[in-house]
């Protein structure tokens, strides 16, 4: 659908299906987001089944008002994973699919999809842009698989992670090494510093290095520069970085007793990040885990979907069902991620699908457009490196040698001494009270104008929200003349003393909030 649809047009129905996957326990929607789709207006029909996995039985679906049946002839069939060629002869022609059809990896299968004269929107598209976020279904599982990867490391790791002092001896706390810090590095710090280990965290872009502090980590930078990502996603790196970086692995895996590996590039195999002879420095007992197992792993020895010991006693897990480990949590994140989807392709919220190519979100992630492949989208950049082929922006400074805008020094000295005669005659006609008051105003212009125009941004909401606090002396002094026998001078420090309150209030607020961000048990 490219259009706006007449009113009179009935909602199109939205198929949830069973995942035929071996080992797949998500779902594409749970009871929660079937009623959000309702609301959106369309009509929901669940195939029986699809969500025992999960832990949603077909009642469930029932009570959140779907419908069970065949879902494969709905106008939209919602899936986690690309559907197989037996799937893809039971889609309707002008059907639209919504599912994780890895494009840039399988471009035969959007070519078997075309010939179906179907719409696929493929999830694992969603391009890395603050406003995609909530529909960035990739983010979401890398965020349950990097905590599932802590879990399945400390399974298979048999002691503790955090230190232990007991009657029967002292245990040490264990050393965790996770590399990359994206979406899924950074849960498993958090998750691994959570149960008391020792984290350390590397990643090309040192950017990163705040948010691995912040959540308890310590980054390990290798000092070779890299190019800044354009897209959100990680990109190749060099061959100088690579050299470096296998040097301080190779350290590394002497010392760490956990490794867990999270690099990706897409449309590419995972790189080679621990190599045979790491793995041999490892002590025995040590646990490795290999995040890009699906995609080749990023250590030489990984088998994909298993887990193995090495000769030297290291335990390797190259499990790639991670998120699907924690089904009811992935599912219904997965769930939301593709509700938030389908709220932005519904915007009169009447069961009908509109695509807009000209929405960039849209254009992305639609990798086939009734029949039509639409794969690969244009460029999105989302960084402040100008895209590739873009001319450099011009200079804003000022040419050598020209002359510098702003009054001249003649003119400068001028509006100093009329300033300074005007502050005379001020304090000379003025009341005393006046000339005091006027005093202390002219200092508190000074001290705020240093205090606050000489900080750097970044700074400026905590510095605001402390001062808007300590401005409760303006309380004060509305309080003394609120009894004033002037009706004008009560209702002035009447209206102080309001908007002063809510400076103190929301200043507070913000400050707490803020403080909460950057600490190990506050809001993420």
């Amino acid at each position: 659908m490219t259009g706006h649809q007449p009113a009179d047009h009935p909602p199109q129905r939205v198929g949830v299906v069973a995942e035929s996957l071996p080992g797949e326990t998500r779902v594409a929607a749970t009871p929660s987001t079937v009623r959000l789709l309702l609301g959106l207006g369309y009509e929901v029909v669940v195939e029986s089944g699809a969500g025992a996995a999960s832990g949603f039985g077909d009642e469930a679906y029932a009570g959140a008002g779907a419908r069970l049946g065949g879902a494969w002839t709905a106008d939209v069939v919602l899936k986690v994973n690309a559907p197989t060629d037996e799937e893809i002869a039971r889609l309707r022609p002008g059907t639209t699919l919504v599912a994780l059809v890895a494009p840039a990896q399988r471009p035969e299968l959007l070519e078997a999809l075309a010939a179906r004269d179907v719409t696929v929107l493929a999830l694992d598209a969603v391009p890395r842009i603050s406003r995609a976020q909530s529909m960035d279904v990739l983010s979401s599982m890398a965020n349950i698989a990097g905590y599932r990867a802590v879990i399945e490391a400390a399974h298979a790791f048999g002691r503790f992670f955090t230190g232990q002092f007991t009657a029967a001896g002292k245990v040490p706390p264990a050393k965790v090494l996770v590399a990359g810090a994206g979406v899924a590095g950074l849960a498993a710090v958090g998750a691994a510093s959570s149960l008391g280990a020792i984290v350390r965290a590397t990643d090309p872009r040192p950017e990163v290095a705040d948010q691995v502090r912040s959540l308890g980590g310590e980054y390990l930078a290798v000092d070779v520069a890299q190019e800044e990502s354009t897209d959100g996603y990680a990109r190749a790196t060099s061959a100088d970085y690579d050299r470096a970086a296998a040097e301080l692995y190779h350290e590394q895996a002497r010392d760490v007793d956990v490794v867990i590996t999270t690099a990706l590039i897409p449309g590419r195999p995972a790189p080679r990040l621990l190599t045979a002879a790491d793995v041999a420095a490892m002590r025995p007992g040590s646990v490795i885990v290999d995040m890009a197992a699906a995609q080749g792993g990023n250590v030489e020895g990984t088998v994909p979907g298993r887990s193995v010991v090495t000769g030297n006693g290291v335990t390797v897990i190259g499990y790639t069902d991670l998120a699907s480990r924690l089904p009811a949590q992935a599912s219904q994140l997965f769930g939301t991620n593709l509700v938030n989807l389908l709220r932005l392709l519904t915007p009169g919220k009447d069961g009908r699908i509109v695509v807009d190519f000209d929405d960039v979100v849209q254009r992305t992630v639609t990798v086939v457009r009734a029949g039509t492949v639409t794969w690969p989208p244009p460029p999105v950049p989302v960084s402040a490196a100008p895209p590739s082929g873009a001319p450099p922006k011009a200079s804003t400074s000022a040419p050598v040698g020209a002359e510098p805008s702003g009054p001249s020094p003649a003119g400068r000295f001028g509006l100093i001494g009329l300033g300074m005669l005007a502050t005379f005659l001020l304090v000379a006609f003025a009341p005393a009270q006046l000339a005091e008051n006027f005093t202390v105003f002219a200092l508190a212009v000074i001290i705020g104008y240093y205090v606050i125009g000489k900080v750097h941004h970044s700074l400026h909401t905590p510095l605001m929200s402390v001062t808007n606090a300590v401005s409760g002396i303006v309380v004060i002094g509305a309080l003394v003349q609120i009894g004033h026998e002037s009706t004008l001078v009560t209702v002035l420090s009447f209206v102080a003393i309001l908007l002063t309150s809510v400076n103190i209030f929301g200043g507070f607020a913000v400050t707490r909030r803020m403080l909460s961000m950057f600490s190990r048990g506050g809001s993420r």
